[in-house]
């Protein structure tokens, strides 16, 4: 073999030749006994060698495109995009009526192209209704566009009082947006979730017809505001709670008339105060059926004695011996007894019966504080709505504190027991306390919600003999009989009432008009309070006309509430 030809031959190594003559037929394959190995191809390595640079070359022809090439269009649009989370509104709940009367509810603005916008909180049109389902603040933003308020928040009314059960739990949604605003793209991460839906006790219809007869009222005989509750006597619940003059809802909650709204908060007819809950005013003729009541129980005076009413009693003065304190009478009846003293509202009976008179015994400031009390007068009711006031009894303790120690003297118990006299009460505490001669003792807590069991189960109950309270009823139909609520003697219902008129302002110029009370006479279900507020003089029955519209239109209009 020549030179040349033996480097041509591979190198063969002892082991393979060794191996190679030991190649039996069962030799073991998994050990690689018998085989020899073989080198890759050179092709396989150049392809694949070839796949790789291709990725390569592809990877960084991408990164220079992005990076080089394109880069500074991609960075503007990355600093220019933003990402955000934002709100899907969800629904406020609905309020309706009794009836089923939608009162309040969401609208949407068909000319905003952007759907996730909030809705417009909307309320019923008819007036009386401001001031129990009051207005929202509704979402806004910020001058970016943010939202820094995200939810309907209630301030006023139903809305701010069940604020928590007709918000709703917004969505949430990712966005992304470019510097002018527009949304690139977008991603909704949880779905809104709707507010609860509330149905209050208030009849639509006899709401409207009472804030109708107040407004008109006020109006015609220059009354500065007005108020009027109807409660049912078993439940508590509503059927109307109306205060005029009112705001308008929907302006509040759009909240861009503004010189509207300026309007209102100037008005010096005090449009936001809601008058049965917050109003405070003297109740006048209106407490004496409460002050009768405790004077029959102590045994102050029996059903049937009778006093002169002959226009006025006189007692010595004490701040001028010589002279006599004259305490004055509306009128002069002759001789009244406690159901006759009732109708006809005499001042000089209740005058006696309260401070006493020469042989008459009186109930005294004490029991008068006592037994308007035991009807709730001057205490909040509880009702499930804010704003509510506490009243004022006037009493020796605070005579003292309101008049630096002024001693507390027969005169003042005689104002007291007509009503006057730092005497305040709200409509809603005097529809509660009627309530309680109405049923015997018995208090329901007035509420707004319909078939609130809670509600419902919250009653006040005191110990009533039924003997002398008949006596009251029995006066207070009289009144509308043969006394001052004859507007009230209908045809349809039989009405039980007391009318009152309480002397307001510098010098006795003005007058509160008012009238309670509860029908059908006969099986008491609804009880009644309506106030007109600073009227002339001359305006002392117009409580009880108002009344009158309202009983008739229920009669007429609604007649399953007598059945």
């Amino acid at each position: 073999m020549t030179k040349k030809s033996y480097r041509r031959i591979s190198q063969v190594d002892p082991d393979e030749i060794f191996l190679d003559s030991k190649n039996l037929p069962n030799f073991n394959t998994q050990q690689f006994e018998g085989r020899l190995e073989k080198a890759i191809p050179k092709r396989s390595v150049f392809i694949l060698a070839l796949f790789f640079s291709t990725v390569a070359m592809t990877f960084m022809f991408k990164v220079g495109d992005l990076q080089i090439a394109r880069g500074e269009a991609f960075f503007k649009k990355s600093e220019n995009n933003t990402l955000a989370k934002q709100p899907i509104f969800a629904d406020r709940g609905l309020i309706y009526d009794r009836n089923g009367v939608l009162l309040s509810w969401n609208t949407w603005d068909k000319s905003d192209l952007n759907k996730f916008s909030p809705p417009k909180r909307t309320y019923i049109s008819d007036s009386g209704f401001s001031l129990l389902l009051g207005y929202v603040s509704s979402p806004a933003k910020d001058s970016s566009g943010n939202y820094w308020q995200s939810a309907f928040i209630g301030k006023d009314g139903i809305e701010k009082s069940y604020n928590q059960n007709l918000t709703g739990t917004n969505g949430v949604r990712i966005t992304e947006t470019n510097v002018g605003g527009e949304i690139q793209s977008e991603n909704v991460v949880s779905k809104p979730i709707p507010g609860e839906n509330i149905t209050l006790s208030i009849d639509a219809g006899i709401q409207k017809q009472m804030y109708k007869s107040i407004a008109s009222m006020a109006q015609g005989s220059s009354f500065s505001g007005g108020a009027g509750v109807v409660m049912d006597l078993k439940t508590g619940e509503l059927l109307s709670m109306t205060s005029y003059p009112e705001y308008n809802g929907n302006i509040l909650s759009e909240g861009k008339d503004k010189k509207t709204i300026n309007g209102y908060f100037s008005d010096k007819r005090k449009v936001f105060l809601n008058r049965s809950v917050s109003g405070l005013y003297s109740p006048g003729s209106i407490i004496k059926p409460f002050i009768g009541y405790g004077a029959l129980v102590e045994g102050v005076i029996t059903p049937l004695k009778q006093i002169l009413s002959n226009g006025s009693i006189s007692i010595p003065n004490p701040y001028f011996p010589n002279k006599k304190s004259v305490f004055k009478d509306h009128g002069s009846f002759g001789y009244v007894d406690m159901r006759k003293a009732i109708a006809v509202s005499s001042d000089v009976y209740f005058y006696e019966i309260g401070g006493g008179f020469q042989d008459q015994k009186g109930l005294g400031i004490v029991n008068i504080d006592k037994y308007v009390n035991n009807f709730g007068i001057s205490q909040k009711t509880g009702i499930d709505i804010g704003g509510e006031k506490e009243g004022t009894i006037p009493t020796p303790a605070w005579k003292a504190k309101t008049f630096k120690g002024e001693p507390w003297r027969v005169g003042d118990t005689y104002n007291t027991s007509i009503g006057q006299y730092g005497f305040q009460v709200t409509p809603l505490q005097m529809v509660r306390a009627v309530a309680g001669i109405a049923n015997d003792g018995i208090m329901p807590t007035p509420h707004l919600r319909a078939n609130d069991k809670t509600m419902e189960e919250k009653t006040t109950s005191i110990m009533i003999d039924k003997s002398m309270m008949k006596v009251i009823k029995e006066g207070m139909r009289m009144v509308v009989t043969e006394g001052t609520g004859g507007a009230l003697n209908l045809p349809n219902v039989k009405v039980a009432a007391k009318s009152g008129t309480a002397q307001v302002g510098l010098g006795n110029t003005n007058t509160n008009s008012w009238i309670i009370g509860f029908f059908p006479y006969e099986n008491p279900k609804y009880a009644f309070a309506v106030l007109m507020e600073r009227g002339p003089k001359a305006a002392s029955g117009n409580a009880t006309r108002v009344m009158s519209e309202v009983v008739d239109y229920i009669s007429v209009y609604k007649p399953e509430y007598l059945q």
